[in-house]
């Protein structure tokens, strides 16, 4: 089987289960919306100033309803049995890996398309830019990548919801870091220039991990 037509079979997998189930998308949102809601409700009696602590509470938020919703990625295919048909599928393993990454991808932008709109709302901010744009794509595409191989390492362990943040989260710190530092930065009437240091690193940083994504994917879910 070609390796993108895989790829582009397994991400059409994923659109179909979750376009009948709402389960990894409805979950994702749910916990992101009550993570903005009670951060907006308990940073409004502390802070004076809102605008200063909305890059940390989105990022956090995006990472929490992410993690969420890698974790799912790969238990319910543990669950129905369908991983082990993956595996055994006549196509190149790395596919399984790009197009779970994808996946992903899609639905936590959904989540955020979903949910940018709300925090302008409740703090009264823009975001819809395209260097905002573009710092929450790449962060995301970085979460993504990361994201997903560590899913398919904690899938097997008992201890798969807890392990997979452990594992996580003090790898994605140089993306949750940079991007809420970027945002920050972009709310205070910084240009594009300014970050554009910071976005480089997202890059090198997404492209780095994606490689050895790829290259250790097989070994990943060996059994």
């Amino acid at each position: 089987m070609n390796f993108w037509h895989a790829v582009g079979a397994i991400v059409w997998k994923d659109i179909r289960a979750e376009a009948r189930t709402k389960d990894i998308f409805s979950s994702m949102f749910v916990f992101a919306l009550l993570s903005v809601i009670v951060f907006n409700f308990a940073f409004q009696l502390r802070v004076a100033d809102m605008k200063s602590v909305v890059p940390g509470m989105l990022w956090v938020a995006i990472s929490f309803a992410g993690t969420l919703g890698l974790n799912r990625a790969f238990v319910i295919e543990m669950d129905k049995g369908s991983l082990a048909g993956l595996l055994l599928a006549p196509m190149d393993r790395a596919a399984i890996y790009f197009g779970k990454t994808l996946g992903n991808l899609l639905f936590m932008l959904i989540v955020e398309a979903v949910l940018l709109p709300l925090i302008m709302i409740f703090f009264n901010l823009s975001l819809f830019s395209v260097p905002h744009l573009l710092v929450l794509l790449l962060g995301t595409i970085g979460f993504a990548v990361v994201g997903t191989i560590f899913s398919a390492i904690a899938v097997n362990t008992r201890a798969r919801d807890v392990l997979l943040p452990i594992l996580l989260v003090p790898v994605l710190v140089p993306v949750l870091v940079s991007g809420a530092n970027m945002t920050g930065m972009l709310l205070d009437g910084y240009g594009f220039r300014d970050i554009l240091g910071n976005l480089q690193f997202v890059l090198f940083y997404d492209l780095v991990f994606a490689v050895l994504a790829y290259l250790t994917f097989d070994f990943v879910v060996e059994e």
